[in-house]
């Protein structure tokens, strides 16, 4: 593809626009304070509406590339969702808790008031326990994931948090009793899977019955990947336009809560992308299992730290950290993921 096409431009410089668009949502954030706080009250159980079809706009596109035909064949390579299952349910909330605890308990213990600390320490652990469901389309489509696979991964990491997150969130937190708030992860679901997914089915079929050109398909995708990146710039422009007002008045605050889950996110990939390397995994499953655990399912933690300790507390500002460092770090994975893709071997 000529590099003077929309795609090639929005892809080599994805970085600069996605800085640009920090810098435009922190801006209008606060010249335009009621504009969005009109659009962040367009929410149903915590979902954001106007995000959701940002998001569902970007994972559009890949849910037209999944072949339901060859699902079948994604249990015959199972170490792909070991990789994905063990770092996010085995590994990825113990490193969460234990980093959050060593930087807001000690080393961060003379900037901030103990109380404080410790509903920074809970939000950080409600990420921790909070796998990613929707944007790991969006990251698995930037590194070239398998989308069969990339599918089967999220449907059985969603299956496993259904029963898993209360009991580990409990235990993390130390409480007795934790309400999984089944609205937004249901409705989590069924926007950001279930919906996208029956309409991507739905556009290849027709696409593909109405021509006999297998390229009919590929062409379609490829028109559609610029509308994909304009989505995703959107979101971070909205993302960040939320919390312009915190961002601008705590902005220590913020860089402190910043730092451990900085340190979790490429310490989780890292070991993730390591271990797929080493079990010689094709890069289309080794980077989508590595970047499963790294996102977060920020609707769910913040919800639920919404819930256990209110909307002003520490833990909630702490799971809306993870949402603004969310994307420039998966940005940057991703950019790693493709230019060590050659280190892996070739999908079979």
């Amino acid at each position: 593809m000529s590099s003077s096409s929309p795609l090639g431009i929005f892809e080599r410089y994805l970085s600069l626009w996605v800085a640009l668009c920090i810098g435009a949502g922190v801006a209008l954030g606060n010249l335009a304070p009621g504009l969005f706080a009109f659009v962040s009250g367009l929410e149903v159980a915590s979902v954001n509406l106007v995000v959701a079809v940002l998001i569902w706009v970007m994972i559009y596109p890949m849910m037209i590339q999944i072949d339901f035909g060859s699902l079948r064949d994604v249990g015959r390579r199972p170490k792909g969702l070991i990789v994905t299952l063990v770092i996010n349910w085995l590994i990825k909330p113990f490193t969460m808790a234990a980093l959050a605890s060593l930087f807001f308990l000690h080393v961060f213990a003379g900037l901030m008031p103990e109380a404080e600390a410790r509903e920074y320490l809970a939000g950080a652990i409600l990420l921790g326990v909070a796998p990613c469901t929707a944007m790991v389309f969006v990251w698995s489509q930037l590194t070239r994931g398998d989308a069969n696979y990339t599918l089967v991964q999220v449907a059985v990491n969603d299956l496993i948090m259904v029963v898993a997150f209360a009991p580990i969130t409990a235990l993390l937190l130390g409480v007795t009793d934790i309400t999984v708030p089944w609205t937004t992860l249901l409705l989590s679901v069924v926007l950001y899977v279930v919906i996208p997914l029956v309409a991507g089915a739905w556009t290849r079929r027709a696409l593909t019955g109405r021509s006999r050109d297998p390229a009919t398909l590929g062409r379609f995708v490829a028109a559609l990947k610029p509308v994909s990146v304009l989505g995703l710039l959107g979101t971070v422009v909205l993302l960040f336009g939320f919390q312009a007002t915190t961002i601008v008045e705590r902005p220590l605050t913020i860089a402190l809560i910043a730092v451990p889950l900085l340190i979790q996110g490429y310490g989780i990939f890292g070991l993730a992308y390591l271990w797929a390397w080493a079990w010689r995994l094709p890069h289309s499953v080794a980077a989508p299992a590595a970047l499963i655990g790294t996102s977060n399912f920020f609707e769910l933690a913040v919800a639920v730290a919404i819930g256990l300790f209110g909307l002003q507390s520490g833990a909630a500002l702490a799971t809306v950290v993870g949402v603004l460092v969310e994307v420039p770090v998966m940005l940057s994975l991703c950019a790693l993921a493709n230019r060590t893709a050659h280190r892996f071997p070739a999908a079979a």
